[in-house]
């Protein structure tokens, strides 16, 4: 096979983390006197970042200066908040070994903070994905493909012979960006049509259908 590295989005491929983000996103709100989001707003609120996440959650109008201080209450209140509610999808502990027999190099990619990042791959994956780069100050955040590029550096790898796995249009984004195939998961946060419309190639509904997509791209390459 020339595919060797996989890159994953984390929430809504990996992890289930979206009642966690609800319930933090929620708490900072109604401290400041804001009505709550559903988890079905929630859903459309993720996906680029805290920052565009808060100004998404936030009601219309809020001033900036309101919105930066319910985003610091998030962030804290996420740190200490994020392994209440969330899991690893169903099957996701086998499909990684699974990965790993077939020698991936795995890494993974998100817009989450950086600092959440790291700690969520550990508590919920060990030692199975070695690299983990979130959301940072100073770069762009995906679909730019900066916080890609350290992944596969840090990896040792190379876009030709890499795939991203995410469940958003803007994992698709990202991948376009980055010259490689995007594999487009079903189980996470947006529906198969919202994928479709994005541009998706490969639509996969369990894990296994992951590994069957990154065989058939090596043997295609």
């Amino acid at each position: 096979m020339d595919i060797n590295t996989v890159l994953f989005d984390l929430d809504g491929t990996l992890l289930d983390t979206l009642e966690d983000l609800m319930d933090s996103t929620n708490f900072a709100l109604e401290s400041f006197g804001m009505p709550k989001r559903s988890l079905e707003e929630m859903r459309n609120f993720v996906g680029r970042g805290v920052n565009i996440q808060i100004k998404r959650a936030v009601p219309e109008g809020t001033d900036e200066e309101t919105e930066s201080k319910v985003l610091e209450v998030f962030k804290k209140h996420y740190l200490e908040n994020s392994h209440n509610k969330t899991r690893l999808y169903d099957g996701i502990p086998e499909f990684l070994e699974k990965l790993d027999l077939m020698g991936m190099k795995l890494g993974i990619v998100s817009n989450k903070i950086d600092e959440s990042i790291k700690e969520l791959n550990r508590y919920y994956m060990g030692d199975r994905i070695p690299v983990a780069v979130g959301g940072r100050d100073d770069l762009p955040k995906k679909p730019a493909r900066d916080l890609a590029d350290i992944a596969l550096e840090e990896l040792g790898a190379d876009t030709a012979y890499a795939v991203f796995v995410g469940d958003s249009d803007v994992d698709i984004l990202t991948a376009k960006n980055l010259g490689i195939p995007c594999i487009s998961v079903t189980w996470g946060f947006r529906s198969e049509e919202e994928l479709l419309e994005a541009g998706a190639k490969y639509l996969a509904n369990t894990p296994d259908e992951v590994i069957r997509f990154i065989k058939e791209l090596g043997e295609n390459k």
